[in-house]
């Protein structure tokens, strides 16, 4: 059972990217100590509870730059019950007072001219990275924002413009979290929840949630990303396209694999499972929306092979994204760095530190001109993973052009 104090350093150690090995170096850095009295085994008795750090905790502290508090706080109480999907709603909602009926009348050419914009958006975000395409989506989610308000309309017309609204915030959002833009992100995601909400869509809602939960899990936020994530699988029902429904459960098996522990690998690998049970019902011919035009079994590889690569089981990791990779268009540059950084990580933990860097070069190359928030942060993961092993000569190499 991981202690209160195991979990706090395993949080903050999280924070800051590092691997256990990289922190126990600079505990005894801290301390000024030499050798190696604490190493990663150590570490890791300490994040699982069957070792106290005791004389070892000022310096685990100063290490990772937070007061001796920090650490020492006891765990939080039990988590209240799952939130449903209503109480991620914004407060004021921002589309409660639109859809006058006055201004300028606007059809179904009006929606399908939309609808182009949102689908050419999606495309361009698939070959270009948030920091290049936050401006126009941000002009586009406002345009059509203003459209559903000023203009006049049937129920019907309204209901496909507030699906726009819609899909345009969840591209949106998905832009602007990769472009780093965090906050900005989380409101549009809930302005797109409310407007698909309005629309009475659950599939569409459910995805805008399931993004939001998944900034949520990468962000240090991981207990309110399961919550959102379970809440977004549960809020869609039982009517949800198979392609869909393998999407959501995606997004749970990657949140429960953030929360970490033995309980929550075993919801993981269930919810991974599900997941390609629910594609595979797909293959009968089930009508799905149009913006579900990516999720096939290639991107459900993917989010299997990530699972396995936190869980640090290279042997299942490696082969998984070798394949995926062998495939992989190269136009999609942020999605190739990002597939490779994982790969890179897993031949780390499969002692391969030669190929690891091999592969790491490669991510810092393809990195170099992504405006991604996402890459960057996956290189900096990466180098930390490979601290481990700076004293093998190519990864030595790679730290030093690095600096």
């Amino acid at each position: 059972m991981t202690s209160a104090i195991g979990a706090n350093i395993k949080r903050e150690r999280d924070r800051l990217g590092w691997s256990q090995a990289r922190l126990a170096r600079e505990v005894c850095r801290a301390a000024g100590v030499q050798g190696d009295p604490v190493g990663r085994q150590e570490v890791s008795r300490w994040e699982t509870g069957k070792r106290k750090p005791r004389e070892w905790l000022p310096f685990l502290a100063a290490a990772l730059a937070v007061p001796v508090e920090v650490l020492t706080a006891p765990q939080a109480p039990a988590e209240p019950p799952l939130p449903s999907l209503a109480d991620y709603m914004p407060e004021g909602d921002p589309l409660a007072a639109l859809g006058a009926r006055e201004g300028r009348r606007v059809g179904i050419g009006q929606v399908d001219d939309l609808q182009q914009r949102v689908h050419g958006l999606r495309l361009a975000d698939d070959v270009l990275a948030g920091g290049d395409l936050i401006r126009p989506a941000l002009r586009e989610l406002r345009s059509a924002v203003r459209l559903y308000r000023e203009s006049a309309h049937t129920d019907s017309v309204g209901r496909q413009l507030l699906c726009q609204i819609a899909e345009l915030a969840q591209i949106a959002g998905w832009i602007a979290s990769d472009a780093g833009q965090h906050s900005e992100a989380e409101e549009i995601y809930r302005l797109g929840i409310s407007a698909a909400r309005q629309a009475e869509d659950p599939t569409l809602a459910g995805n805008l949630a399931g993004s939001l939960a998944y900034q949520m899990t990468n962000t240090g936020r991981e207990v309110e990303g399961l919550q959102l994530a379970r809440a977004a699988l549960d809020g869609a029902g039982l009517d949800v396209p198979p392609k869909a429904r393998a999407l959501y459960l995606d997004r749970v098996a990657w949140a429960h694999t953030k929360a970490g522990g033995v309980e929550h690998t075993q919801h993981a690998m269930r919810a991974l499972g599900e997941a390609s049970e629910a594609l595979a019902e797909d293959s009968a011919g089930t009508e799905s929306p149009a913006w579900l035009y990516w999720v096939d079994a290639g991107e459900l590889q993917v989010m299997e092979s990530r699972v396995y690569t936190e869980l640090r089981r290279p042997l299942r990791a490696v082969p998984l994204l070798r394949d995926v990779l062998s495939r992989y268009d190269a136009t999609h540059t942020r999605e190739l760095a990002l597939y490779l950084s994982w790969l890179a990580v897993a031949y780390a933990d499969a002692n391969e530190p030669e190929e690891a860097a091999t592969t790491a070069e490669r991510v810092i190359s393809i990195s170099a001109d992504v405006a991604s928030q996402r890459t960057a942060e996956r290189v900096r993961v990466v180098l930390a993973r490979l601290m481990e092993y700076a004293d093998v000569p190519e990864v030595r190499a790679l730290l030093q052009q690095s600096e």
